[in-house]
């Protein structure tokens, strides 16, 4: 991560060549040319899912950090929209068309390696990492075009003396280090919250719980998740910069928590009433709404704005490692967990949501408008009163004890 625009040049090159293999794999050993461009693939989606959020992070201003962090997710979402229109039947889904489709996000990464050559250097890297003043205010006037760069300039510099103060922040010393301890806990936390919310199981297995619904068209019905799911991550662009980080993180899975709890009623009473049906797949349109409202977007660029320049690539890769860690879980575990639990599989969502959101409640601080070392100060001022409250309340103890004897 020494050079941000370098990097995300270097991890498109895994993109292209993952989606090559997969493209060609009609043509040689199908399953090995698959199983090593997946690998391959999977290897850039990791990298970019940590690279991506942290270079907007670093080059928006304040006040946009938000809105053009969510972009990030609107991406995603767009892409898992345009895979699954593709992939019907009488487009590229069928026996004929299938290495295309396997093939064609290679064309997605070959454009943008190319307008990333048009993309300059994060600021931030180049003032705080590597000392060119010039450079940076050269980079901060193509971002901000004639806007006077002193304002953050000057930010930069108080977090470049913050940096200066500290060693090199590996991930072991995020972890040891009580510096970083909270937010490292905040920042794991909204990743496996997103993960463990049920989302997953809703977009890999939302063909199957139509079907299990009662859905006619369960492909289509998928379909209009997928469009949903697009829609409101636009709208979460314009919320999030309005309403704030953690209001907005918090409603969502509140949302999802009534959604998962009115699904599970919908699932168990569809013997008894068809009509339930509906419920279902309302409640699964409604599941999806609330997770773009917040706790899709919100964690991808929260972590870049929880930790300053020196420990934000190490905190950004345990991020990114827990999130598809989770992915990786949901994924391979939920089909036979909904086997065994039958309709009652999204009560594991509905209480673990519970959990998310008193865990949010108390401990996910609101990132809305405040510089990367407003944040910092804010928990330090944190871990400072959890300090001295226990010792107050020992020094408290201690007059009592003198005032008895």
């Amino acid at each position: 991560m020494n050079c941000r625009v370098k990097a995300m040049l270097a991890v498109n090159v895994l993109s292209i060549i993952g989606n090559l293999l997969m493209g060609l794999a009609k043509f040689g050993p199908s399953h090995i040319l698959i199983i090593a461009g997946r690998a391959i693939t999977g290897l850039y989606c990791g990298l970019s899912s940590g690279l991506v959020p942290m270079y907007v992070g670093e080059i928006s201003p304040t006040a946009l950090r938000g809105a053009l962090g969510t972009l990030h997710q609107l991406a995603i979402v767009t892409g898992i929209l345009i895979s699954q229109v593709f992939g019907l039947d009488f487009l590229l889904g069928n026996d004929d068309m299938w290495p295309l489709l396997l093939g064609l996000s290679g064309a997605a990464a070959l454009l943008q390696f190319f307008l990333l050559l048009l993309c300059p250097e994060s600021p931030r890297y180049l003032y705080i990492k590597v000392g060119k003043v010039e450079e940076a205010k050269k980079s901060l006037k193509r971002l901000r075009g004639d806007c006077d760069p002193t304002k953050e300039i000057a930010e930069m510099e108080k977090e470049k003396q913050e940096v200066a103060s500290e060693k090199k922040v590996s991930i072991r010393k995020l972890f040891s280090s009580s510096s970083y301890r909270q937010p490292v806990i905040v920042a794991l936390m909204v990743q496996i919250s997103q993960q463990f919310s049920g989302i997953n199981a809703i977009f890999y297995y939302s063909t199957n719980i139509f079907v299990r619904a009662g859905v006619d068209q369960p492909v289509y019905a998928t379909i209009g998740v997928g469009v949903v799911n697009t829609v409101f991550t636009v709208i979460s662009v314009f919320l999030v910069e309005k309403t704030g980080r953690r209001s907005l993180f918090i409603a969502g899975l509140i949302g999802m928590l009534a959604s998962a709890v009115a699904m599970t009623v919908g699932l168990v009473l569809l013997s008894t009433f068809a009509w339930m049906s509906y419920v279902s797949m309302v409640t699964i349109f409604l599941f999806v709404i609330f997770f773009e409202v917040g706790p899709g977007p919100i964690p991808w660029f929260i972590v870049a704005e929880l930790f300053s320049q020196g420990p934000r690539p190490a905190a950004i890769a345990i991020a990114g490692f827990c999130n598809w860690t989770c992915n990786f879980i949901i994924g391979m575990c939920f089909q036979y967990i909904a086997d065994l639990c039958g309709p009652y599989v999204f009560m594991i969502f509905a209480i673990l949501l519970l959990g998310f959101i008193l865990f949010a409640c108390f401990k996910v601080p609101e990132t809305k408008g405040k510089s990367f070392e407003e944040i910092s100060a804010e928990f330090r001022r944190k871990r400072r009163s959890a300090v001295k409250g226990p010792k107050a309340a020992t020094e408290l103890e201690d007059l009592r004890g003198s005032k008895e004897a």
